[in-house]
């Protein structure tokens, strides 16, 4: 058995209970699994498969084909996101079978969490369908569907009437649900690599900033070695590692201990000198004529 693809069967009467997990490609070995699968039903459990590519597909679809010749019908369980979204592209996916339960993604934009949650596909009621309320395990919030809603649940439409419901769950309480959590799956978003996680803030060991908070000219003031200047950023991004809270404070004010910004050869920032007044200029000019006018005076005075 190929270590990416795994599967196993295990009998109850005419119910037959398939397990399938890993990755469906081009290396699968359904073809291997149809002699061991008498005719009656067949539950086929797709919770743990993580990826179908188009190779899989069309071995999928021949595989369901050569059962439902011999006689098995299929009732797929659990089916996972990757599996949901094949059954929505493919018109033939589930053969004349038909999709008993199937998980539904979540997100927690607060907490970076994933998880999935098993529902039956009887229980979502007509169209339209909206997902189910899901909370976070961690903060307790209500979780994002991590979906679009037409699209993912765009197969229930046209779902036909699950037969002997009853006698499918009994064969699925004592077949191979050992390790299944009950009701639902959590997973990390750090645990799935394809996933992409949000950028991290490299962290700057020589250079440790006070805040966030803007003076004038859209800089803030930094602490530590000299003095260098950085963009103010708004309040709601992280903050660079090592860096002190301020705090609340008013907007310009330093912490104590901080140092005035300044340019970039490391020379604090003078202020600017103030230019004289229009009024301190009439003053001088007034002065200067009441001086020039004395001088006249005293010089038609002596030459007398």
């Amino acid at each position: 058995m190929s270590q990416k693809f795994q599967a196993a069967v295990q009998h109850r009467g005419d119910m037959s209970y398939v397990k399938l997990g890993g990755v469906i490609d081009e290396d699968n070995e359904l073809g291997e699994l149809v002699e061991k699968i008498p005719n009656g039903t067949a539950v086929i459990d797709l919770g743990e498969i993580e990826r179908i590519n188009s190779c899989g597909v069309r071995d999928w679809v021949n595989w369901l084909t050569k059962l439902e010749t011999n006689g098995t019908r299929s009732v797929l369980v659990e089916c996972s996101p990757a599996i949901v979204a094949q059954i929505n592209l493919v018109n033939n996916f589930t053969g004349t079978g038909v999709v008993k339960s199937f998980y539904v993604p979540y997100f927690c934009p607060e907490c970076d969490e994933e998880k999935v949650l098993l529902v039956e596909a009887s229980d979502m009621g007509p169209p339209p369908h909206e997902p189910p309320t899901c909370r976070c395990d961690e903060c307790d919030l209500v979780m994002d569907f991590d979906d679009m809603p037409d699209s993912y649940f765009a197969f229930l439409s046209n779902q036909r009437k699950l037969a002997e419901p009853d006698k499918i769950n009994g064969a699925m309480r004592e077949l191979g649900r050992g390790s299944q959590v009950e009701g639902k799956k959590v997973r990390s978003r750090a645990s799935q690599p394809n996933l992409s996680s949000k950028p991290s803030v490299p962290s700057l060991p020589s250079i440790q900033r006070t805040g966030t908070q803007p003076v004038s000219g859209g800089y803030v003031a930094a602490q530590g070695s000299g003095g260098v200047r950085s963009p103010s950023k708004p309040a709601s991004r992280p903050m660079l590692s090592g860096s002190n809270n301020p705090g609340s404070r008013p907007p310009g004010s330093l912490q104590s201990g901080s140092q005035m910004p300044g340019n970039s050869f490391g020379f604090a920032n003078a202020a600017p000198v103030a230019a004289p007044s229009r009024s301190n200029a009439l003053v001088f000019v007034l002065i200067a004529i009441l001086l020039a006018a004395i001088g006249v005076l005293a010089y038609l005075v002596l030459t007398k």
